[in-house]
């Protein structure tokens, strides 16, 4: 079964870090394109070898990405 997740990737130094907060799973790549690829990858790992226990206690079902607007200075 496919399922769609969240990636957060940034940049950090002369590369990228991604993350899945859904199941706090974090990875890193060159570019963009290869941090996405190496989470994707990673996250797939985490579902086929973690147990069941450990699948429930990390996996979040709602995640929300949003923008805050917060005065700075």
């Amino acid at each position: 079964m496919n399922r769609q997740f969240t990636a957060v990737i940034e940049r950090e130094g002369d590369g990228y870090i991604s993350f899945c907060p859904e199941v706090d799973v974090a990875s890193q790549g060159n570019t963009v394109q290869e941090a996405s690829e190496n989470l994707r990858e990673a996250v797939g790992l985490f579902f086929e070898s973690a147990s069941q226990d450990e699948i429930s206690r990390r996996l979040h079902n709602e995640v929300y990405i949003t923008r805050l607007e917060v005065l700075v200075g």
